[in-house]
C-alpha cells in the first residue's frame, strides 16, 4: 500500500561550512510519523571547500533520496521546487578605522545630496516667500520655518525608513528592506538558474 508524504521546500536556508544538509533543513516534510522521522533524517549534501558560498539543491533530489529508502512512497511538492542554500563562513572583524571612513563617506555625500536638491528647487527663496506672505515681511533669514523644516526632514526619513537607530517604529516594512527583499529574490532566481545544472542545458561547444 503507498503512503503519500507532501514536502515543501524551503526557498533559503544557511549553513555552515562542513556542514551536512538533510531534508529537514530544507523542507518541511508532513505524513506518517515514523516514516517523516526517517526521511527528515536523510542526508541530501555535504558541503565541501568546491561549493564556495551557494548551493542550489532542487526537489528531484531530494524525490530521488526518499525513493532511496522507499520506492512506493508517493511524494506531493508543495510550493517552490528549489532551495538556495547559502553557506555561511565566519565574518572577518571590521575594521574601526574603514567603519569611520565609510560612516564619513556616507554622511558627506547625503549632506551633499540634500543640499543640491534644496538649491535646485530654490528651497530658501521658497521659506523667504512664504515668510512674506505670512508677516507681511521680509527677511533673508527665515528661521520661523527652516528651523521646523530641517527637524521634520529628520523625522520624515525616520518615519520613511521605519527606523530609530536599531529600533522598528511599527511592523511594516520599509521601502529600503522592500527593495533588498526584491533584490534578494532576483538574485536567488538567477542563482537557481545558473547554478543548478538540471534548470539549464547548455550546447556543448566541444
Amino acid at each position: 500500500m503507498n503512503v503519500t508524504v507532501y514536502l515543501r521546500l524551503r526557498h533559503r536556508i544557511q549553513v555552515k561550512p562542513n556542514e551536512k544538509i538533510t531534508i529537514n533543513k530544507l523542507a518541511t516534510v508532513i505524513g506518517d510519523p515514523q516514516l517523516k522521522e526517517q526521511i527528515e533524517n536523510l542526508e541530501i549534501h555535504q558541503v565541501q571547500k568546491h561549493d564556495k558560498s551557494i548551493i542550489v539543491i532542487d526537489a528531484i533530489q531530494i524525490i530521488q533520496k526518499i525513493y532511496t529508502l522507499n520506492d512506493e512512497i508517493e511524494i506531493q511538492t508543495l510550493g517552490p521546487t528549489q532551495t538556495v542554500v547559502e553557506v555561511v563562513y565566519k565574518k572577518k572583524d571590521v575594521s574601526k578605522v574603514l567603519l569611520v571612513l565609510v560612516w564619513l563617506l556616507l554622511f558627506v555625500g547625503s549632506g551633499m545630496a540634500i543640499m543640491n536638491f534644496h538649491e535646485d528647487v530654490s528651497m530658501q527663496k521658497v521659506h523667504i516667500r512664504l515668510y512674506k506672505i505670512i508677516t507681511g515681511e521680509v527677511n533673508k533669514k527665515p528661521l520661523l520655518f527652516q528651523i521646523p523644516y530641517s527637524i521634520g526632514l529628520g523625522l520624515g526619513m525616520i518615519l520613511f525608513f521605519n527606523h530609530a537607530f536599531r529600533k522598528r517604529i511599527n511592523e511594516e516594512p520599509s521601502p529600503l528592506e522592500i527593495e533588498v527583499f526584491n533584490y534578494q529574490m532576483d538574485l536567488d532566481k538567477y542563482v537557481s538558474m545558473n547554478e543548478n545544472k538540471e534548470s539549464m542545458e547548455k550546447i556543448d561547444e566541444h
